[in-house]
């Protein structure tokens, strides 16, 4: 599954493709929500977040969005796995589809999204429109936004 993945996210389907800047893996950029991804009901593990995200290409960028009352436990655990962990005292989305635009901006290759919410298709198709391609990555087929899924390039549920 995630070699078909792999080659429809860099529109060849032989792994050596070349990214937007020139580097011989894309370059993966990866936006996690977490207020709605890490709830109890999906069972999710951050490690299959970013494997998910890593048979893209090569992570540049890795962060978990939290709100002010996420756990110091679950901050550590994001930490502990590799991720940034960006706390909003505000809206998680907005926050996390601002820097998710300016990763598209600075030329990532591939924009990839953790989240159950079609608040973020706006943000896929800004990537799509400037050419990096996009991964859109589902809690669980209970959790999946099929708007934010039909908008990526690609996409994954975790669990299936």
């Amino acid at each position: 599954m995630f070699d078909r993945l792999r080659g429809a996210l860099t529109g060849n389907s032989e792994a050596g493709a070349l990214s937007r800047s020139g580097d011989r893996e894309p370059t993966v950029g990866l936006f996690v929500d977490g207020p709605n991804v890490l709830r109890s009901e999906f069972d999710v593990d951050l490690d299959d977040v970013r494997r998910a995200a890593t048979e893209a290409g090569r992570l540049v960028c890795a962060r978990l969005y939290l709100d002010e009352h996420a756990t110091p436990g679950l901050i550590q655990a994001g930490e502990a796995r590799g991720f940034e962990v960006i706390v909003t005292s505000g809206d998680v989305d907005v926050r996390l589809a601002v820097d998710a635009t300016a990763f598209v901006a600075d030329g990532v290759d591939t924009l990839a999204i953790a989240s159950r919410d079609t608040d973020f298709k706006p943000v896929v198709e800004f990537a799509a429109r400037r050419g990096t391609r996009t991964l859109a990555i589902a809690p669980g087929t209970y959790g999946r936004s099929d708007a934010l899924r039909n908008a990526a390039h690609g996409a994954v549920t975790l669990g299936e």
